[in-house]
């Protein structure tokens, strides 16, 4: 089962509608013994980074726990944000560290809120990418960008006058900037990518 972390903050009603209609098993919770057993997880998020980590509260170092002994975590926009080090978003703030990097403004000259369909060049070798092609459209909505400074992590980009990190990937860790449950056909497969990730780790366990 994938278990939606419910921490009061944005989108997680639509990205549970967007998994049920894909056919996944899905829980909108925050209870330990779900997220401990989990075969995947998806933090959500549509606030600003401190209010979101904030309202996660404790959750974080269960979310953490998890993904150590191996669980996929998919993080969705803010939640996407929430999986590096720190943000500067409203003051300094910390994040869970999966991630080595840090959230940023969108550079002066560029419209703020980055907001509509944008073209992601989508590498190979992502795995939440797989049979997408070589590039899509997705739906972005934010302010804040992620600076990915981890040698270890894959990223896809799109082109905002600079190259923008629109996704990462790094071992069972995955993240998107943008929003897969409001993305069509393209954003629900990723989902079904992502559930598929989680069955085959779940089935080798």
């Amino acid at each position: 089962m994938i278990v939606v972390i419910d921490y009061n903050v944005g989108n997680v009603k639509s990205v549970c509608n967007a998994l049920r209609h894909i056919g996944c098993a899905v829980e909108l919770s925050r209870d330990p013994a779900l997220i401990e057993n989990a075969t995947g997880l998806i933090l959500p998020g549509v606030a600003a980074f401190g209010y979101a980590m904030e309202a996660l509260g404790s959750t974080a170092g269960l979310v953490k726990q998890a993904v150590a002994a191996g669980t996929p975590i998919l993080g969705i926009c803010v939640g996407y944000q929430m999986l590096f080090d720190r943000s500067s978003e409203y003051g300094p703030h910390q994040g869970l560290g999966l991630v080595q990097g840090e959230v940023v403004p969108i550079p002066p000259g560029q419209t703020v809120p980055h907001m509509g369909w944008n073209f992601v060049e989508l590498p190979e070798d992502m795995e939440l990418f797989s049979d997408l092609g070589k590039a899509k459209h997705f739906y972005f909505a934010h302010s804040y960008h992620a600076q990915v400074r981890d040698d270890q992590a894959k990223i896809a980009h799109t082109d905002y006058g600079f190259a923008l990190a629109a996704s990462v990937q790094k071992d069972n860790v995955y993240g998107v900037q943008f929003h897969p449950e409001k993305s069509g056909k393209q954003g629900l497969k990723l989902l079904q990518n992502f559930y598929d990730i989680c069955s085959r780790r779940a089935s080798v366990c």
